[in-house]
């Protein structure tokens, strides 16, 4: 193993954990194999307490399949992460972005496609169950589980010597350092208001049932089709008022006059039929948060949203697998229905402090813009994002605004300028254009021609991004992530990888900076962050944390910086999105007529101890 010959010693490492939703794991077993020697070592955690039986230094390479789930049994341990890591997920990861491997990315889908041996699907299943059961285990079932950690342990062995010709290792060693930022984050989890959520869940069938009367009061876009029911008393004596609101269903006739009247254009399918999928309502929203965010949060929330799937620890804490280059661009997939960031964003309205502690959330502002104005070299799209507002700055050059509009002057005009600057990030055409802004098709390529003629520097490298990857067959980011070309592979999703997975890697080096700092950071969303601190620090940890994302955002794009915002939470507020706030006070006015709190709202149960929280 040429490449490793700097190392002194290289390890294969596994453990066996259980892990409840929201917990952190509990690690029942490890075995590591020294892949220089054969040196084999199998511990079982019993109650006893050992050092790792391999090193950690700069000096030893650990080798792990997903290996966030190992550096959180690290963690859990109280044992140092290792420094040089390669995960061998990532690698296949990287080496398979934008095709689809027949048997999947897990490990045994990685040794199908290079050809090896591995353990019967079926019989890893069983012994995946017997872990996550959880203890106590008599010696039978000890010895069983370390025979099983030992076939990934002895299957690693196996699988580096295989994919070592195509690993540049020098960059597989910065995913694999995320890998240990990536087990901090998830360590840390997510401080929610859990006495809201399991009120909530109490009374969620009811509150649905009324909610579509509550905001329909305001729209009238839903129609009747069912009689209503009666009172009922509860089992203390109390009555409630559990009247079931006459069942309404959405009508596309009430959408089509709501628009009419309110001047709102919307898409349309090529029948000529409203676009009423949850896509084209998500962009809609952004356009019009006020007269469709409501109804889109609505749709979102009957028919996607489950409040028993989020994964809430027994410290009140929202923990879920980051998901790490879970997508064809290396971005976080976490879980929609588990992650308190993926149902409709007014749940987002449980996160909240503990007394004395505080949240940031940090977040880029523009990424992919800056990102495709640094790497297209185009000095009037980064004059536009260094303005502080390059949607307004497009619409005052294309001389489609005065040259003294503001956001609050000409906020629609704004917003549309905002989708066209974002929206030729990934080729969208004159006629996607003209379907998302709800205009003709002429008018979409007289803007789409208007920014052409702006930033014309930016579409040639855009053009020559498409014609590299078909004559080529793949792109890479400017750390390595590279991604193929297949026959499903689009156009505008080659014309917009550079922004997405260049944004990835500036997620996880900021990741990494941040927490090796000793920042106490929650999660990433998509382009930010969510920290945890005291309240006494917390400019000063956000200040730590921007400069994290700043300093990352300089490595990938060097010369230009990207900015960051932050938005501080300390309690006894809640974080809220803008998106969200009116739907969070609709739901709890409903809540508070359904079940009428006792007592005045009780200290967020959500913060967890500070000795495992960071700062």
């Amino acid at each position: 193993m040429e490449p490793l010959a700097d190392f002194r010693e290289v390890w294969a490492v596994d453990f066996e954990f259980t892990a409840p939703p929201g917990h952190n794991p509990v690690p029942l077993c490890v075995v590591a194999r020294e892949l220089t020697t054969g040196r084999l070592v199998r511990r079982w955690f019993g109650g006893d307490t050992f050092e790792p039986p391999y090193g950690t230094g700069p000096e030893t390479l650990v080798v792990a399949y997903y290996a966030s789930a190992e550096w959180g049994c690290h963690l859990a341990l109280g044992w140092p992460v290792p420094t040089r890591i390669v995960d061998l997920y990532a690698e296949f990861a990287s080496m398979t972005a934008g095709t689809n491997p027949p048997t999947g990315r897990g490990l045994l889908g990685a040794m199908s496609y290079f050809g090896l041996p591995a353990l019967a699907a079926a019989e890893k299943d069983s012994m995946r169950q017997l872990a996550m059961r959880g203890g106590p285990y008599d010696a039978a079932e000890q010895e069983s589980l370390l025979d099983y950690c030992q076939t990934d342990v002895d299957a690693l062995a196996r699988l580096l010597p295989a994919m070592l010709s195509r690993i540049d290792v020098p960059r597989a060693l910065l995913r694999g350092r995320y890998t240990a930022a990536a087990a901090r984050m998830e360590r840390h989890g997510i401080p929610l208001d859990v006495q809201a959520l399991r009120r909530l869940g109490d009374n969620w069938d009811a509150i649905k049932q009324r909610l579509v009367a509550a905001v329909n009061e305001r729209y009238g876009v839903y129609e009747p089709v069912a009689p209503p029911t009666s009172r009922t008393s509860s089992s203390s004596g109390l009555v409630r008022d559990t009247t079931v609101v006459q069942a309404m269903r959405f009508s596309a006739a009430r959408w089509q006059s709501y628009l009419v009247k309110n001047n709102i254009p919307w898409p349309r399918l090529d029948s000529g039929q409203l676009a009423l999928d949850d896509d084209t309502f998500r962009e809609m929203a952004k356009l019009y948060p006020e007269q469709v965010g409501p109804i889109r949060e609505l749709r979102h929330t009957l028919g996607q949203m489950r409040l028993n799937e989020l994964a809430v620890g027994p410290d009140g804490r929202n923990r879920v697998m980051v998901s790490m280059f879970g997508s064809k661009t290396g971005r976080n997939q976490p879980s929609n229905s588990k992650f308190v960031f993926g149902p409709s964003c007014w749940l987002r309205s449980l996160i909240r402090p503990g007394p004395g502690r505080a949240l940031a959330y940090c977040d880029w502002s523009a990424q992919e813009l800056g990102i495709a104005a640094a790497l297209s070299g185009d000095r009037r799209m980064q004059e536009a994002y260094e303005s502080g507002d390059p949607y307004m700055w497009f619409g005052k050059v294309a001389r489609l605004v005065p040259k003294d509009a503001t956001k609050k002057t000409h906020g629609p005009e704004r917003d549309r300028f905002k989708v066209v600057m974002l929206g030729v990030l990934y080729g969208l055409s004159s006629g996607g254009l003209a379907r998302k802004l709800g205009i003709s098709p002429a008018h979409g390529g007289e803007l789409l021609s208007l920014h052409r003629m702006t930033f014309h520097q930016f579409w040639a490298w855009s053009d020559a991004v498409q014609d590299e990857a078909v004559l080529s067959g793949s792109l890479r980011t400017v750390f390595g992530w590279t991604v193929r070309v297949g026959p499903e592979t689009t156009p505008t999703s080659l014309r917009n990888f550079p922004m997405q997975a260049n944004g990835a890697e500036m997620m996880r080096l900021a990741a990494c900076l941040a927490t090796e700092r000793g920042v106490g950071v929650c999660c990433p969303v998509h382009d930010a962050f969510l920290i945890e601190t005291g309240d006494d620090v917390v400019e000063a940890e956000t200040r730590r944390m921007s400069d994290a994302m700043r300093e990352a955002s300089e490595l990938v794009l060097p010369g230009f910086p990207l900015r960051t915002d932050a938005k501080i939470v300390t309690f006894p507020d809640r974080y809220a999105d803008d998106r969200g706030r009116l739907m969070w006070a609709t739901v709890n006015g409903i809540l508070d007529g359904i079940d009428p709190p006792a007592e005045p709202a009780p200290e967020c149960a959500g913060a967890a101890d500070r000795s495992e929280t960071g700062t």
